[in-house]
C-alpha cells in the first residue's frame, strides 16, 4: 500500500494533508524519515510514525465536515449539486454521511466506513443530543420555551416530541438582526417591516424527525430563515473549517464515539 493511502486511511488527515507531512519530515518508516508518498509499505509488517507515535491502520476513515447551505446529502442527485462534491475522489470512496442535513441547513455533517460509528450517533435508541443554532421570524416567550422544552406535537398522527434544550434565546426585531448578523442574506425584508419580531437561540434535540428543529420552533409559531448544526453528542464543529471543508476526526473525537456502544 502507498504510505500516503495508508496514512490517510488511519485518519492522520486528508490525502492531501499527509502528502504534506511527509514532504516537511513528520513521517518516519521503520524509524527511517521518509519524504516519498508514494513508497509502497507494507501495513502488516512496517512500523509507521507520524510525530513518533506509531500510526494503526484500521482501513476506516471519519470525516468532520463543515456543511454549506444549498447541497444536498446525498452522493448523487439529478437535479442538485450534493456534499460529495467537495470530497477529493481518494477521501470519498467507501465512504457515506452520517445522517443528513436539509439542503438550506449548514454545518457539522459527519462521514465515515464505519458501521458501528454510525450506529452510535443515529441510532434511535442512543438519544444521541444534537445542538442547533436558528434564526426564526416569530418570538419566544416564556410559555413558548417551556412548551418546546418539554415536548411539542409537530404532527397529528406523530408523538409529541421528546424533552428538549433551548438556550441563549434572544427576541430583536429584525432591524437589530440584520446590523448584527446581516439576516438579510438569508430572508430579505422590506424596511418598513424591519420592526417585524426575530429569534435567535440554541436548541439541543435528542431525535432525528425530518425537519424536526424547523417543525417544532413551527408549532410554537415561529418560521426558520437559518440553521446550522452545532454539535452531535461530543463532536462539535470545527470552527476553524472554511464552509465546505472537511479534516479526519482526531484520535480522541473517535473514540469519544466509539466508547459509547
Amino acid at each position: 500500500m502507498r504510505l500516503d493511502k495508508f496514512l490517510a486511511e488511519a485518519s492522520v488527515g486528508t490525502r492531501k494533508d499527509v502528502r504534506n507531512y511527509i514532504k516537511e519530515g513528520k513521517v518516519k518508516v521503520n524509524d527511517e524519515v521518509i519524504i516519498k508518498a508514494y513508497l509502497e509499505i507494507d501495513e502488516n509488517k512496517d512500523v509507521i510514525t507520524y510525530l513518533d507515535d506509531v500510526v494503526m491502520h484500521s482501513g476506516r476513515v471519519y470525516y468532520m465536515f463543515n456543511k454549506p447551505a444549498g447541497y444536498i446529502t446525498a452522493r448523487k442527485d439529478e437535479f442538485s449539486k450534493t456534499v460529495f462534491d467537495f470530497f477529493h475522489e481518494e477521501n470519498s470512496e467507501g465512504i457515506f454521511h452520517v445522517g443528513r442535513l436539509d439542503k438550506d441547513t449548514e454545518g457539522l455533517l459527519l462521514f465515515t466506513n464505519d458501521g458501528d460509528f454510525n450506529n452510535n450517533l443515529m441510532c434511535p435508541e442512543k438519544h444521541v443530543k444534537k445542538r442547533y443554532f436558528f434564526i426564526a421570524l416569530g418570538f419566544l416567550d416564556e410559555t413558548k420555551i417551556n412548551l418546546l422544552e418539554s415536548g411539542i406535537s409537530i404532527g397529528e398522527d406523530e408523538d409529541i416530541t421528546k424533552p428538549a434544550k433551548l438556550d441563549n434565546v434572544e427576541c430583536k426585531d429584525y432591524g437589530y438582526f440584520n446590523e448584527t448578523t446581516n439576516v438579510s442574506k438569508f430572508y430579505s425584508m422590506e424596511p418598513s417591516r424591519y420592526d417585524a419580531p426575530v429569534v435567535s437561540g440554541y436548541l439541543t434535540i435528542s431525535e432525528g424527525r425530518k425537519h424536526q428543529v424547523k417543525r417544532m420552533l413551527k408549532a410554537a409559531g415561529c418560521y426558520v430563515i437559518y440553521l446550522k448544526r452545532i454539535s452531535i453528542g461530543d463532536l462539535s464543529l470545527d470552527e476553524t473549517l472554511e464552509m465546505g471543508q472537511y479534516r479526519a476526526l482526531t484520535e480522541n473525537e473517535i473514540n469519544s464515539v466509539l466508547r459509547k456502544s
